[in-house]
């Protein structure tokens, strides 16, 4: 189980992964959930295995990645969801309402809700919540363009921003608005072992490095939920371990990022079902620059390794050809993905570009930061081979994921292997691009290209301040076009290889239904997706 040593990357990893392929074959497609003719059925035991354990369950003071949200979730409620279009809507929350200028948001509370611990959920209990993430190390910078909470009746809440924030609502779908009780507040070492919230499932057991175990709520909000009396979450790092124990009955369903198992399940149609993320969900295969340090801080360094990157081969050899190239961080099934040129390859480019630089500077040499799974090793030395053939040498170096994220947020690197950029709304984007987050090499920098562009930045203030979606559009528009001819990072694909396959007895991933009867979105996080255990259920076929 890793441990970050700096609340940057405590939040950094809470919000990105590094990404995982390997070459892969032919492609099968996505197999959907069959649902059983007669609908839900109570009861029963569900094993699922996850990649990696969780740094702990307190949302205020533990990074939480994918296998937290899939562990503390079951537990811990957020004032607000997501549904399958990529909208906000209330969950904890009754409603939340802006003011007219957007900088002021009411935050009303569902009533009717208690914590498993018998309290029952109020206003100043939110209020606390957000008041604790705000100074938290962990999610302050999060919380940076918030004034005050005030407490408006027993049941609302208002939030006093410095400026509009339209997107708002989208960052109380996270661990920032997962809610706790008082007893978890004011004891953050017991909240990190033994969770407690208003969810549908109760704390167990909690194995480190080995599991933990929930059972059903009986006195859960939402009636007749859950449908499972127990769930066990078993930690299995290995993705060949995982695959390998579910073909042997040992776990009922896992999360995956290899092409393979996408592969390979998906063509046993009798036996498994197969979901994997779609649009905004998905992440970004990248490699991230350092454009404060020499090199890469020559724009047409940057530019030169973006022309002799051939996606294309990285898909059909990595990928089995699953994927798409990405020019970006929103893919073209997005509403807010807009065209504009890319330097696609382009080896003649990519050399000329070279030789401009290197007869001004010498040759470009650099270090390339990778983890040291063998998967992860494949993309970098195939990019490695690619630049070398545009005269570019990088020189690759092994390093475990909490130390690569530590020298990513200080600025102690050149290139590095990158995954990133799944937020449902693209606001969430703001704190890794804009300018005010970058900071000098030595120093925390949310920012980690460390690019400072007045009008990228400019454009992300008007999508975050902004309620017109005309105007949103227009404005990350300009930032897509600003990052593809400044090239902080070398986009490569749309790494919608993550994915959750399940033994077909297994129902109801990704159908779970919100509080209003709306779908919710079926799957989100990176690079292994995650998602609700309310709805689901085991078939006793």
């Amino acid at each position: 189980m890793k441990r970050w040593t700096t609340p940057a990357t405590l939040l950094l990893a809470s919000m990105v992964m590094l990404a995982c392929s390997g070459q892969r074959p032919v492609a099968q497609p996505q197999q959907p959930d069959a649902a059983a003719a007669t609908g839900p059925v109570q009861g029963g035991r569900l094993v699922y295995a996850l990649s990696a354990d969780a740094n702990g369950f307190n949302p205020v003071t533990d990074q939480f990645a994918a296998q937290s949200y899939s562990m503390a979730g079951t537990i811990i409620e957020a004032l607000v969801s997501v549904d399958a279009n990529g909208d906000w809507k209330p969950y904890l929350a009754e409603s939340l309402t802006p003011n007219k200028t957007y900088d002021e948001w009411t935050i009303k509370v569902r009533s009717g809700i208690s914590f498993s611990d018998g309290m029952a959920l109020t206003g100043d209990i939110v209020k606390a919540n957000l008041e604790a993430q705000k100074v938290s190390p962990l999610t302050a910078a999060v919380f940076v363009p918030i004034k005050s909470f005030e407490l408006a009746d027993a049941m609302t809440v208002t939030v006093e921003l410095n400026q509009p924030w339209v997107a708002f609502p989208y960052y109380l779908t996270t661990q920032t608005g997962m809610i706790i009780p008082p007893a978890s507040l004011n004891d953050p070492k017991a909240a990190s072992l033994k969770p407690v919230g208003t969810g549908p499932f109760l704390f167990k057991e909690y194995v480190p490095d080995n599991r933990m175990v929930v059972t059903r709520n009986p006195r859960y909000w939402r009636q007749g939920l859950p449908y499972l009396d127990e769930v066990e979450f078993r930690i299995l790092p290995d993705s060949q371990t995982r695959a390998q124990t579910l073909e042997a009955g040992g776990v009922d369903a896992i999360g995956t990022s290899r092409d393979e198992d996408l592969t390979k399940f998906g063509a046993l149609k009798d036996a498994y079902t197969v979901h994997r993320a779609q649009g905004m969900a998905v992440p970004e295969y990248m490699f991230l620059l350092n454009t404060a340090v020499a090199p890469l801080d020559d724009v047409r360094v940057r530019q030169a390794m973006a022309y002799a990157t051939d996606r294309k081969t990285v898909i059909s050899t990595l990928r089995g050809g699953l994927t798409k190239p990405a020019d970006g961080p929103w893919s073209q099934d997005s509403k807010w993905y807009a065209a504009s040129a890319y330097p696609d390859y382009d080896p003649a480019k990519a050399a000329a570009l070279v030789k401009e630089v290197e007869a001004e500077k010498g040759p470009i040499r650099f270090e390339l930061i990778s983890t040291p799974d063998p998967n992860t090793m494949q993309g970098v030395e195939l990019a490695q081979d690619m630049w070398r053939k545009a005269g570019i040498e990088a020189s690759i170096k092994q390093a475990d994921q909490a130390d690569l994220i530590n020298r990513a947020v200080t600025g102690n690197f050149s290139a590095t292997v990158w995954t990133q950029f799944s937020a449902p709304d693209p606001d969430g984007e703001y704190i890794w691009m804009h300018q005010a987050y970058a900071k000098p090499v030595g120093a925390i920098s949310l920012n980690m290209t460390r690019l400072k562009d007045a009008k990228l930045s400019a454009a992300l203030d008007v999508g975050r301040t902004d309620p017109d979606e005309a105007t949103r559009k227009q404005a990350y528009g300009t930032v897509q076009e600003r990052l593809r001819e400044l090239v902080p990072y070398v986009f490569v694909d749309h790494l919608n290889t993550g994915a959750i396959v399940a033994r077909t007895k297994v129902r109801g991933i990704g159908e779970h239904k919100l509080p209003d009867g709306e779908q919710g979105l079926p799957l989100t996080g990176s690079p292994i997706p995650y998602h609700p255990f309310a709805h689901l259920w085991v078939s006793q076929r």
